[in-house]
């Protein structure tokens, strides 16, 4: 297969042109005046199907499922509305986020150094405890040095943004995050996506178009967010070299979650790091923060130092986030009967999922495990009822995924018991059916 073109580029409004007539330009001011002064955020597409879609909901009696409050921590168990109920949705995979260590470190940072920075870390905002955080990530990953930022969203927009360019060339994986994508569009490189893991296809394009560029970067995740499979790492290393090409790896939700030890994707492959340009994160899954950081050589880190917007424009992050991230990094290093204990449960309930025939697709087993519904619709009202049984898992559906492979995506965590899990599995296996679905996932395999 050949690179996918990258869709969204929608068309842009100019203004009047050149040739118009005074009198033209009147009536077209008039007009484009007219569109904004009524509420024009009514008649945008993409309102009128999510409001359509919410109707929809609403009509079949079934709960929206998006923007539940939650009372109390995220873990494997939270409450909304006063109900404890088994959770599925907060990636919170190694349980850090209930540990007490993690606790303590946010709240010694505050006594240190107050809520906020106060400021970008280029004016004021340098802290110690930011340093010490991008020491031990660096290490991690054998890199030179690491940058935090306060979004592992802003991150990837931010480093893609900044270092590419209109010579440049980015290719990434067809599943790839929207803030890959985002970051991309954002560099004024050229941009284009090649099909999912298919490494085949990279390559072919590669020995085709890489001559026209100044420089390539392509860019993968370790663990894929929505489907759960992973990226060939060690072919990719090859791809990139061959073709001195820059690698970027997203670890999102690899960290803590692939390896033996939950190094991540370089130890699950056995590749050296250094052979990977840029590792990115988030601080926000298993590190039990906010936040987002990227590992690579010095030289990049400067660079991005000063020319990164989401970094050099915005506030430092949090002390107490820094220190939250940091300490749950260490406990990281020194958990390993937490990280099997997560390959446990994951494979307990990948097992148990397709013994009563549900579709998982290409999901490994990995945490993320995704429980293929097909119709947006039919994914909300299964949610919905699993939610009225005590289970809360979240439905993904167009345009996050494609249309007509909606998913149940469930977040698996050491800290779920084998009693939770096996109640959650029974309990979706009967709604699927109940909603006529135990052959619809199987059916949209083909076309995945």
């Amino acid at each position: 297969m050949d690179l996918l073109p990258i869709s969204g580029d929608e068309p842009k409004y100019r203004g009047p042109s050149a040739a118009s007539s005074p009198r033209d330009l009147s009536e077209k001011q008039d007009a484009v005046d007219s569109d904004i002064s009524t509420d024009c955020f009514e008649t945008l597409p993409r309102m009128q199907e999510q409001r359509a879609f919410s109707a929809e909901i609403k009509r079949l009696g079934h709960r929206h499922p998006y923007f539940l409050v939650h009372e109390g921590r995220a873990g494997a168990s939270t409450v909304v509305d006063g109900e404890s109920l088994i959770n599925f949705s907060s990636y919170d995979y190694l349980g850090f986020n209930q540990h007490p260590d993690v606790h303590r470190a946010a709240v010694e940072a505050v006594g240190l150094y107050g809520v906020s920075p106060s400021a970008s870390r280029l004016v004021a905002g340098e802290r110690k405890i930011h340093t010490d955080l991008e020491r031990a990530l660096a290490e991690h990953y054998s890199q030179d040095a690491s940058l935090s930022f306060v979004s592992g969203y802003g991150t990837n927009v931010s480093v893609i943004g900044a270092l590419m360019g209109p010579k440049d060339l980015i290719l990434f994986d067809s599943l790839a995050h929207n803030s890959i994508i985002a970051g991309a569009k954002l560099s004024g490189a050229k941009v284009r996506s090649f099909p999912h893991n298919d490494l085949d296809a990279l390559d072919a394009a590669l020995q085709r178009r890489r001559g026209l560029y100044q420089r390539v970067l392509i860019v993968a995740e370790g663990l894929y967010s929505m489907d759960g499979d992973v990226c060939d790492l060690p072919r990719l290393v090859d791809i990139k070299t061959r073709h001195r090409a820059m690698l970027m790896i997203d670890e999102a939700h690899s960290l803590g979650v692939l390896g033996r030890h939950g190094r991540g994707s370089f130890e699950r492959f056995g590749v050296d790091p250094r052979s990977v340009d840029i590792w990115m994160g988030t601080l926000s899954k298993t590190l039990a923060s906010c936040g987002g950081f990227v590992a690579a050589s010095s030289t990049l880190i400067e660079f991005f130092k000063h020319n990164a917007g989401g970094f050099v424009f915005s506030v430092a992050l949090a002390p107490a986030f820094a220190a939250a991230a940091l300490a749950a990094h260490r406990l990281l290093l020194v958990s390993g009967e937490r990280v099997e204990r997560l390959r446990e449960n994951a494979g307990l309930f990948s097992r148990l999922a397709r013994s009563q025939g549900l579709d998982l697709g290409e999901s490994l087993g990995e945490a993320v495990i995704p429980v293929i519904v097909g119709d947006s619709v039919r994914a909300v009202a299964v949610s919905s009822n699993l939610l009225g049984r005590g289970v809360n898992v979240q439905p993904i559906i167009y345009p996050a995924v494609r249309d007509g492979a909606a998913r149940l995506r469930f977040f698996i965590s050491s800290e779920h018991s084998r009693e939770q899990i096996e109640v959650a599995v029974l309990c979706l296996a009967e709604e699927l059916r109940r909603a006529g679905t135990e052959q619809g996932p199987v059916a949209q395999r083909g076309s995945r």
